[in-house]
């Protein structure tokens, strides 16, 4: 299954892209939530803007083939998974919105179309089923003629949309998602006073920046006690334990069978 999305790839250089973020994640060369996010979602907007997917359905499942693959090459990386479902939802929504936006645009010009004919389409019979007014049968073959052709002119122009702008929308969707990325932090940080009070316990596990963040930016107007696991094999809760000791937090690293 993943084997046929990859044919899509028109080059070798989306190949070459997704199987060297593959082998970082699997030596461990990214490190960090908002690393790996901003890595993970720049890869899947390099093949939203590069792979010749020409519908949704096809661009979706090649998505999902590759956010599988980057999964299994770091399983206990809960943010792959967040930002795979994030860009999902970027790309259906989107969507959902340029093509009932196009809806709209068809509507208005078939609305225009029909009441500018006045009584000469009356006359045709066109708007009426033929059966039962006595109306020749050429007439209502030709309005069958008429509905075949703007189906298939919508269903050209759906792909039109598909092919040139939706690709354009999508990948200036996911280079503002990168920024919000960005910002994350410090936006997690500013609500650290309303969840945690003075002389509260706080327990946590292994290195993140993000928590370290949020704690010290609570424990600069309370005064708070922070008890961090180790996390084997890692062991990166000592590291996480510094860097909170380093704000004159009152922390205490202890095994993570304790």
């Amino acid at each position: 299954m993943a084997s046929s999305k990859m044919n899509l790839f028109s080059t070798r250089e989306l190949p070459q892209l997704i199987e060297g973020f593959i082998s970082q994640l699997k030596r461990g060369q990214l490190v960090g939530s908002k690393v790996i996010a901003k890595s993970t979602t720049k890869l899947l907007g390099e093949i939203v803007s590069k792979s010749p997917w020409e519908d949704i359905p096809t661009l979706s499942g090649l998505l999902k083939a590759v956010g599988k693959r980057l999964l299994k090459a770091r399983p206990q990386e809960l943010i792959i998974f967040n930002v795979l479902c994030r860009v999902l939802q970027i790309v259906n929504e989107d969507y959902s919105s340029a093509e009932g936006s196009g809806s709209k645009k068809k509507g208005s010009a078939a609305s225009g179309s029909s009441g500018g004919g006045g009584g000469g389409g009356a006359k045709k019979g066109s708007e009426t089923p033929a059966m039962g007014l006595g109306q020749p049968q050429a007439t209502g073959t030709g309005g069958m003629s008429r509905n075949l052709g703007e189906q298939v002119a919508q269903t050209i122009d759906r792909a039109a949309l598909n092919a040139f702008h939706l690709k354009s929308l999508l990948t200036k969707e996911i280079k503002d998602y990168i920024d919000e990325l960005d910002n994350t932090e410090e936006e997690i940080a500013e609500n650290a006073r309303e969840h945690i009070h003075s002389n509260e316990i706080i327990l946590t596990c292994g290195r993140s920046v993000t928590v370290e963040l949020f704690l010290k930016h609570a424990a600069s107007k309370a005064k708070i006690h922070v008890i961090v696991a180790e996390c084997a094999p890692a062991y990166d809760g000592h590291e996480q334990a510094k860097a909170l000791a380093s704000a004159n937090i009152d922390v205490v690293v202890v095994p993570d069978a304790a």
